[in-house]
C-alpha cells in the first residue's frame, strides 16, 4: 500500500483514489451526497462550524471527459447512467460523478473486499443499477435498511424514517459476515443443559440452539432493537454538528461485519471522520478522503473526545498519491473480449489484429499504463486521437461524419 495508516486526504476523491494501489483496500464505506437538491451547513457554534457541502448537481459539475471515460471502460455502466434521463438532468449529472468514482472504488478493493454504499430513496434505485453494472449482479449481497427515529414526516404520505445501505462484494471469494447478535428467543426456552454446562433449546427435529450462540443480524437495522442506531440528536454526546453525521454504532457494525483487525478501511467521503474513528476503535487501518479540510480537524478532535487518544500520530495530506500501473501480458485479448470486438472510438467491428492499445485517460492528464486505463482503438481512431482525450476523439469523429454527409 502506498498510503500509510491513519491518513486523511483533503481534496477531490477522484484523483486521490486514482493514485491508490490496485486491490489494496479490504472494506469501503461511502456516504456521499444523495442529490437532495440542498446545501448542508453545520450549525454556528458547533465543533463542525464551517463545514458545508452543496448537494445540488448540474451539468457544470461534470467533466465532459467523464462521459467518454465511462463509455470506454464499462458500456453497461454507461447504459445505466442514461437511465438518469428518466428523472432529470440533475440526476444524470449526479450519476456520472458517482460512476467515475465507483470505477476507482472497484479497482482499489481487494478480491475479498466489500463495499457499503449509503444512500436514501432519492437515488437508491439508480445507484443499484450502477453497482450492478460495475460489481455485477452476482456480487450483490444485501440491501440493508437503516431504520431511525427522527426523519421527515409529510402530512399526506407515510413517514420517511430509513436510509438504504447497499452491500456488494468484489468477487464470490468475499469475507463472510463476521458479527453475531443474540437469538430472539426468550431465555426461559433454553431449558436444557449439556455435558459442558451450556444451556440450550432443542427443536422437534433434535437440533440444538445454544443460549450463548448468536446469529447473523437481519438486513433491517432499527433503533427499536438497538437505541444506538438512531440518528444523532442535538444532545448526543458524540455529535459534532456535521450536517449528515452518522452514529458510531452504525459504522462499527459495518466494520465488524466485513473486516478483521489490521484490515484497511477506506471512506472516500469521510465528512466528520466517523468511519475513521470507528476503524481506529476497532483496530483497523484506515484512510479518509474529504473535499473539506474540516474533516481532518474533526478527526483530530474526535480522537481525543471520543477515544481519549492524545498525541496519536495521524497524517494529513493534500498531495496526490502515486501508484504504479499494471499491464497484463494478454491485455489485448482481454480488452477485445471486453469490447466485444468493437473499436471504442468509431464502434466498428474488427479482428483483434487490427486493433491498437490506447490509454483512455492520456498520460499527460495522469493516465497510467494500467489495465483499467487501456482500451482498443482501430488504427484510424488511434491516430486521430493521438494524445488527446476520448471526448476530443468523439468530437473529431462526429466532424468527419458531418463532412461526409455534407459531401454526399
Amino acid at each position: 500500500m502506498n498510503v500509510q495508516n491513519r491518513t486523511i486526504f483533503t481534496g477531490d476523491n477522484l484523483p486521490i483514489m486514482r493514485g491508490l494501489e490496485t486491490e489494496s483496500v479490504d472494506l469501503i464505506y461511502l456516504d456521499p451526497p444523495f442529490n437532495k437538491n440542498r446545501i448542508f451547513q453545520a450549525p454556528i457554534g458547533s465543533p463542525a462550524e464551517g463545514a458545508a457541502f452543496r448537494d445540488i448537481w448540474t451539468l457544470d459539475d461534470i467533466d465532459i471527459a467523464w462521459h467518454e471515460e465511462i463509455e470506454a471502460k464499462n458500456r453497461k455502466l454507461w447504459t445505466a447512467v442514461l437511465a438518469g434521463d428518466v428523472h432529470s438532468k440533475s440526476m444524470k449529472s449526479y450519476l456520472v460523478a458517482m460512476s467515475v468514482r465507483l470505477l476507482e472504488i472497484h479497482r482499489v478493493l481487494k478480491p475479498t473486499g466489500s463495499l457499503y454504499y449509503h444512500c436514501d430513496p432519492t437515488a437508491s434505485h439508480y445507484i443499484k443499477l450502477l453497482l450492478d453494472a460495475i460489481f455485477g449482479p452476482k456480487n450483490y449481497r444485501s440491501e440493508i435498511v437503516w431504520h431511525y427515529h427522527m426523519g421527515h414526516s409529510p402530512r399526506r404520505d407515510f413517514r420517511r424514517k430509513h436510509d438504504i445501505i447497499f452491500r456488494y462484494s468484489k468477487t464470490n471469494d468475499y469475507l463472510p459476515v463476521q458479527i453475531r447478535v443474540p437469538r430472539r428467543m426468550a431465555m426461559s426456552r433454553y431449558n436444557r443443559v449439556d455435558e459442558n454446562g451450556r444451556q440450550y433449546h432443542e427443536n422437534g427435529m433434535g437440533k440444538r440452539f445454544y443460549a450463548d450462540d448468536g446469529i447473523i443480524p437481519d438486513d433491517v437495522w432499527s433503533y427499536l432493537a438497538d437505541k444506538s442506531f438512531t440518528q444523532l440528536n442535538s444532545q448526543a454526546k458524540e455529535r459534532v454538528g456535521y450536517p449528515t453525521q452518522k452514529p458510531l454504532a452504525l459504522l462499527e457494525r459495518i466494520i465488524k461485519a466485513s473486516s478483521n483487525e489490521g484490515d484497511v478501511v477506506l471512506d472516500p467521503f469521510c465528512g466528520c471522520a466517523t468511519t475513521c474513528i470507528a476503524a481506529e476503535r476497532l483496530q483497523r487501518r484506515w484512510i479518509g478522503i474529504d473535499i473539506s479540510e474540516k474533516a481532518n480537524q474533526l478527526m483530530q478532535q474526535r480522537m481525543v473526545n471520543d477515544l481519549g487518544l492524545f498525541g496519536l500520530e495521524t497524517i494529513h495530506r493534500t498531495d496526490l498519491p502515486k501508484r504504479k500501473g499494471h499491464r497484463s501480458k494478454n491485455i489485448k485479448n482481454v480488452l477485445y473480449g471486453k469490447q466485444e470486438g468493437y473499436c471504442n472510438g468509431c464502434r466498428t467491428h474488427f479482428q483483434v489484429q487490427n486493433f491498437e492499445i490506447d490509454h483512455i485517460v492520456p498520460s499527460k492528464l495522469g493516465g497510467l499504463d494500467d489495465d483499467e486505463n487501456l482500451q482498443l482503438l482501430c488504427g484510424h481512431c488511434n491516430r486521430l486521437k493521438g494524445t488527446k482525450t476520448m471526448h476530443e476523439l468523439k468530437a473529431r469523429l462526429n466532424d468527419q461524419r458531418f463532412q461526409s454527409v455534407s459531401q454526399e
